[in-house]
């Protein structure tokens, strides 16, 4: 692809969403870039959602991971469902009833502020990690395609990259977002479909016959039933759920969309809407990873020995055409910009809400912290996505979810204990707990081969969660809780 048309194509796509952020963000205030002043259509998020929750590394890491995982992902999709109907019935009615505009100040009115500050501060861990993990993915496809060409390193593009984001991010926040991410979300819904069209035309293949083709490949197997593989259908479909939970239901980036809907009703369309296409987006993907494979052996183009680098390698090098590579850059950049855009303003909001109590100050004071802080996490992105850069040696959708496994497991298994339990804690220790269990976590999984086994894939996630509630129990209190009590 011509170097200098994908950066004309670049710099029109984000004058486009510079644009929309000039249009949405006129006379907002804090409460606009926090809430959206809950005014946001259902509908609107519900598929803006799409883009935040799959993200650049669904875009190239799920057509990749097929070449060794066939469609086994899928089990994982299957399990989202019951998470997120966990989110719907139990978590969203709680947000709504407390109006909170930080999830984690749940935490301070069941356990205290210690339990509080540290539930925010794995947030505002996994949120960075996760969301420099997914925009590194987007950063190198555009590092491949526009600047290794022009003798740009890849510390300036990032630099470019997340530069753009707060440009059109920093006065109207999620009000903005909630538009931006919905324009994002089609162009990456757009993508896929019209690259699996493009390659069916390329191998001379009906609608009816690529379905054929896929499905007469081991690449479309999806259930796994064998205990001892990482991936058994159990395993990931149990594994999915959680994940679901955590990474949507306990996350503010995903929940802060949810709460600017006007009432729990809509919210709870906003779920039921999102769950029904993000299944049929995420199966086109694994299909779509197929065809790239069957087209790469028909035609005799090795297979990269990374499977991240297989989708961007035939997009760009025109095997489909010009059309399918404007596409594919699209796609990426869409898919990874919708999650990132709205994670950094979830950042910025957790940590003025949470740890610098921004609703004491003046409008105007509250704006000025708002800004830095928002140009903070920007800064930290930058130095974050470098290390990836420099340490990281899988497939990204691998890393993500273990260090998911990790990061999010506190959460989960506080948020547990303060809805199943009527009990209160020494809050003062619950720090501890939280940082003891993962690290726990990790020794129990490094040596579960040796000494039970046993292989942890995803599940590592419950490990961690189930860990973290029983040291909530030896920290309990023979007192009702505040959620109780009231």
């Amino acid at each position: 692809m011509n170097a200098y048309l994908a950066l004309f194509i670049l710099l029109g796509y984000f004058l486009m969403l510079v644009a929309v952020s000039f249009y949405t963000s006129r006379g907002a205030d804090t409460n606009a870039f926090f809430t959206a002043n809950k005014q946001s259509p259902w509908y609107l998020v519900a598929f803006g959602m799409i883009g935040t929750s799959l993200s650049g590394v669904t875009f190239i890491s799920v057509p990749g991971n097929v070449s060794t995982s066939q469609f086994t992902y899928f089990q994982v999709i299957l399990g989202y469902l019951v998470g997120y109907f966990v989110i719907a019935t139990v978590l969203m009615p709680l947000y709504y009833r407390l109006n909170l505009i930080s999830i984690y100040s749940y935490l301070d009115k069941r356990f205290g502020f210690w339990s509080y500050k540290t539930g925010a501060g794995f947030f505002l861990l996994s949120r960075t990690v996760g969301s420099a993990g997914r925009m590194f993915i987007a950063v190198q496809v555009l590092q491949l395609a526009i600047f290794d060409r022009f003798g740009i390193p890849f510390e300036a593009t990032v630099l470019f990259a997340i530069v753009l984001i707060w440009v059109y991010t920093f006065k109207g926040g999620v009000k903005t977002i909630i538009i931006t991410d919905t324009l994002q979300t089609f162009f990456l819904v757009t993508a896929v479909f019209l690259t699996v069209f493009l390659i069916a035309r390329q191998l001379n293949l009906d609608f009816g016959q690529l379905w054929n083709t896929v499905q007469s490949t081991s690449y479309s197997k999806i259930f796994v039933w064998d205990w001892a593989p990482k991936n058994n259908f159990f395993k990931d479909f149990i594994s999915g759920a959680f994940i679901a939970i955590v990474m949507t239901g306990l996350d503010q980036d995903l929940m802060q969309k949810n709460l600017t809907c006007k009432n729990i009703g809509e919210a709870q369309k906003n779920m039921l809407w999102f769950c029904v296409v993000l299944v049929i987006v995420n199966f086109a993907f694994l299909n779509l990873g197929a065809l790239l494979l069957i087209y790469s052996e028909q035609m005799g183009i090795t297979i990269p020995a990374k499977s991240d680098d297989l989708y961007p390698m035939l997009a760009l090098g025109n095997h489909f055409g010009l059309i399918a590579a404007v596409t594919f850059l699209l796609g990426i950049t869409a898919a990874t910009y919708a999650s990132s855009d709205s994670a950094l303003t979830a950042l910025t909001t957790s940590f003025c809400i949470d740890f610098l109590n921004i609703e004491k100050y003046p409008e105007k004071e509250r704006q000025r912290i708002k800004t830095w802080v928002h140009l903070m996490f920007s800064a930290l992105f930058l130095v974050v996505i470098i290390l990836f850069k420099q340490l990281n040696n899988q497939s990204m959708i691998r890393t993500i979810f273990d260090l998911a496994g990790y990061t999010y497991g506190p959460l989960l298994g506080l948020y547990t204990f303060g809805l199943y339990t009527k009990w209160s804690v020494k809050d003062r220790f619950v720090p501890l707990v939280c940082v003891l269990s993962p690290v726990l976590t990790y020794v129990l999984v490094s040596h579960s081969q040796e000494w039970f086994n046993y292989s942890f894939g995803f599940e590592k996630l419950l490990l961690n969660g189930l860990l973290t509630y029983v040291g909530l129990v030896a920290l309990k209190k023979p007192t009702l809780s505040y959620e109780t009590s009231n």
